[in-house]
């Protein structure tokens, strides 16, 4: 898949996340925030962009077994489109090498 490929979906789920209805919000954000929090527990506090990628591109089944167990009884948010997709974009905020919405490159 790549950076490239993983960064527009990312965005695309926080962007979902951002103009979700707002009867929805509360419950999509909870979910999306332990997703965040797996992935802290599985990355840990100092990762690259790449290892952020690998984790993803390794598959996300485990995340939506977090969104079902968070919210039970909302199925709306297990959409992984949204809140995987936006707790990845959110973490990836965090990355070494990552800043200023950009990624940050040797020499560049």
């Amino acid at each position: 898949m790549g950076y490239e490929t993983a960064i527009h979906q990312w965005r695309e789920g926080q962007r979902r996340l951002d103009e979700a209805p707002k009867d929805e919000l509360r419950v999509l954000l909870r979910v999306s925030e332990q997703i965040y929090l797996e992935l802290r527990r599985r990355l840990g506090s100092t990762f690259t962009v790449d290892e952020l990628v690998a984790v993803y591109e390794d598959g996300t089944e485990w995340a939506q077994q977090v969104a079902m167990g968070t919210a039970p009884d909302h199925p709306f948010a297990w959409e992984p489109r949204t809140v995987v997709d936006g707790a990845f974009a959110r973490y990836l905020r965090e990355a070494t090498d990552y800043a200023g919405g950009r990624r940050l490159t040797p020499g560049g």
